[in-house]
């Protein structure tokens, strides 16, 4: 045959593939220990009358989409995609999913077998409530009957009001459930990370009462309700019989993301009074948001969804002018906007370009936005806290200021006190003038100073709900796993049960007996009944160990005891260690030396927080080693019966200090951390809370060598200070 005969041919396969004869070719599942993204083996048809029944859309004319996943753009007809499917495992059911949840309309159509064009439909989608749904999850999952070596027909009815993709995984049970558990456990990071945030600046709000806290505040609640929309899990948890919010949530919490994010830059940036012209424009994205509730009430979810994407285009690049025009005139803030911003664009064009298909369907990509917001609520939150320090360094600088005019006016009064008797009076005033606001910005200063504090009790919430949710988190889901093995178990007791229930006097005895006997092997009883005794073990170590972590919770916060009483510190020790282990590396080892201690008069809560912050010192120290090799931490406690006090020293094998450092560990505001990442208040509050109790603290460290903090305490608070250390540490 001539080469050109071959290219004629050639091209003849490519037109014929082009044009729809791709759809002939079956989905051949082979493998059932993995998920098939099955999208390149779809053939597409756009209905534009949005009427046709699957008999009707049997006999038009496919194309093949020629993609991983699927694109159908956005447009309001419905789309069909035809495929077929060949079960060559021995699985004898299959799952098909689309990881697409904000999809509206989606059925899915089978052609039963026989003669004439018989369908057998599944309709999903956010017009019916999700109590109907097949299966339980925000994604559409649909139980296919494919035996083994049967292959059958399937056509896919989908239609969205927004920009919508199809991608179609298809496996067991088990591997659909593994990946989504993985995506739950993911969001659920996120989730953690905006509610942290969240509740961060609402208390600073709570202390400060600044308007602009408030507003980041309901700026932060709507980024998470974006996201958990777009993934489903609005309609799942929060609105499930409501299909009228399930269908406009996409559209609803965008608007009014865009609209707080325009107050939040507004209040963030003091457009006001830095960039008029610009707080003018933010004035304008909010009144163009504010349209876009109009086609949303009338139904018109399709030209709502073209003006709300439009918007956030405009609105995100003025933003960037915006920021980039007050940070050029030199307010320091707008560069932790414009960086924030620049995260968050970016990722939004990593998920657009997703869309579009220039970018491909995977993990990145499909986390890029949880990503992206993530990063840009938590760096928007260090510039607000940041504001902190602006408004203390004025202060400083006022002070500064106004103690040089008050020097200068006392010079002016010794000089001129013949000549100027008159005006002694009138500079007295002025100095007292000065002195009232200096009064007022030491006020302002001590104010600071309690939010850092406070600030720093924030990140070591933060840090132990991390931890515990991790800890809790593995006894619990052992406990579900094991819950449906035993199920089946019982099942096959109660049928072995039944058998027998079945006998009576009139029967043959011993031919039943001999078929109970052989349904016994069947199910291997004696398996059935090892399995049972393990999976019961297993959920009671799983209960028990949750038990654990929750006592260790309460003993660590002495919830119910906030007098000053006697306790046993080896128990807050061990306490905070359970809430801290998720924080230990692998790599070291917790060593505990423990004395015979009598229990001391203490705060059991406040002790508790010494101990979190330097064992949290410790590991940090022992992560920051360059080399990282077989490490330790030490926790000796000793009594000396004779000065009537304990000692608790905690060592590590860390990167240990300088004599510098050491001088200055204590005072408040001083950290070795980069910027963002700690106030310098930690040890601060560890020394107060010891010197309140009337005990010391002591350290030993060399650079290289580690570190060791001593903590030196009486078994008895002194008689008379109770009551002021409880004043004092409230």
């Amino acid at each position: 045959m001539s080469f050109s005969r071959l290219f004629v041919l050639f091209a003849v396969l490519m037109l014929c593939r082009q044009q729809g004869f791709a759809g002939d070719i079956p989905i051949t599942f082979t493998d059932s220990s993995k998920l098939m993204q099955v999208g390149k083996w779809v053939d597409l048809y756009r209905d534009p009358t949005n009427k046709l029944t699957p008999q009707e859309a049997y006999r038009q004319h496919f194309t093949w989409s020629g993609q991983d996943v699927p694109n159908l753009q956005i447009t309001p007809f419905t789309t069909w995609a035809r495929f077929e499917i060949k079960n060559e495992t021995n699985l004898p059911q299959l799952f098909l999913e689309i990881e697409y949840p904000t999809i509206d309309d989606i059925t899915l159509h089978e052609l039963l077998p026989g003669d004439g064009l018989r369908f057998k439909s599944t309709a999903l989608g956010q017009y019916k409530p999700y109590r109907e749904r097949p299966y339980d999850h925000q994604n559409y999952i649909f139980p296919l009957d494919i035996g083994p070596g049967e292959k059958k027909m399937f056509f896919l009815e989908v239609r969205a009001g927004e920009q919508a993709q199809l991608p179609m995984y298809l496996g067991s049970e088990a591997e659909i459930n593994k990946k989504n558990t993985e995506r739950n456990f993911i969001f659920g990071l996120y989730l953690g990370i905006i509610l942290v945030m969240l509740l961060y600046n609402f208390f600073i709000f709570l202390t400060t009462r600044d308007r602009s806290y408030l507003i980041y505040v309901s700026y932060i609640l709507f980024v998470g309700l974006t996201q958990a929309s777009q993934q489903g899990y609005t309609f799942r948890f929060l609105w499930p019989d409501s299909t009228w919010l399930a269908t406009h949530d996409t559209l609803l919490i965008p608007i009014f993301n865009g609209i707080t994010a325009a107050w939040f830059i507004q209040s963030f940036l003091h457009t006001k009074e830095r960039y008029k012209l610009g707080h003018k424009i933010l004035n304008g994205v909010i009144i163009a948001y504010s349209l876009v509730f109009i086609p949303a009430f009338m139904g018109k979810f399709f030209v709502g969804n073209m003006m709300a994407q439009m918007i956030a285009m405009a609105a995100s690049l003025l933003a960037i002018f915006v920021g980039y025009k007050v940070a050029r005139g030199g307010f320091t803030p707008a560069r932790y906007f414009l960086v924030a911003w620049t995260i968050f664009l970016t990722s939004v064009c990593i998920f657009v370009l997703r869309n579009f298909n220039i970018l491909p369907y995977n993990d990145f990509t499909y986390y890029a936005l949880q990503i992206g917001s993530a990063a840009e609520v938590t760096l928007l939150s260090f510039a607000l806290a940041n504001k902190i320090n602006i408004y203390r360094k004025e202060k400083e600088e006022s002070q500064a200021m106004a103690l040089r005019i008050s020097q200068e006016n006392e010079q002016l009064v010794r000089e001129q006190n013949v000549i100027l008797e008159n005006k002694v009076a009138e500079r007295t005033e002025a100095l007292q003038n000065s002195n009232l606001e200096l009064n007022k910005a030491l006020s302002h200063l001590k104010s600071a100073q309690t939010q850092l504090v406070e600030s720093e009790k924030m990140a070591s919430l933060g840090q132990l709900t991390a931890g515990i949710a991790h800890e809790i988190n593995n006894p619990i889901n052992f406990v579900t796993s094991n819950i449906k093995p035993l199920k089946l178990d019982f099942e096959d007791l109660r049928s072995l049960l039944q058998k027998y229930e079945t006998i009576r006097p009139t029967d043959n005895v011993a031919e039943k007996l001999a078929d109970i006997e052989q349904f016994k092997q069947q199910i291997d009883i004696d398996y059935v009944h090892n399995e049972i005794d393990s999976l019961i073990k297993g959920i009671e170590d799983g209960a028990n160990r949750t038990a654990e972590i929750v006592k260790g919770l309460r003993t660590f916060s002495r919830l119910d005891e906030s007098d000053l009483k006697s306790v046993d510190i080896h128990e807050g020790i061990n306490s905070t260690m359970v809430l801290l282990r998720n924080n230990i590396p692998k790599n070291v080892t917790v060593k505990y030396n423990y004395g015979e201690l009598p229990k001391i008069e203490c705060y059991a809560g406040k002790l508790n927080q010494v101990f979190l912050n330097i064992i949290n010192n410790a590991l940090n120290a022992i992560k920051m080693k360059p080399e990282q090799g077989d490490e330790s931490l030490t926790i000796t406690t000793r009594y000396f019966p004779d000065e009537k006090q304990v000692s608790i020293g905690i060592r590590d094998s860390g990167i240990g200090m300088t004599d510098k450092v050491k001088e200055k560990i204590f005072e408040p505001f001083f950290t070795t951390k980069d910027v963002g990442e700690g106030t310098g208040l930690g040890l601060s509050i560890v020394f107060s809370i010891i010197e309140k109790h009337h005990g010391k603290i002591l350290v030993e460290s060399e650079p290289g060598k580690g570190a060791e903090f001593i903590i030196y305490l009486p078994l008895h608070v002194p008689v008379g200070q109770s009551q002021n250390v409880t004043s004092q540490m409230s």
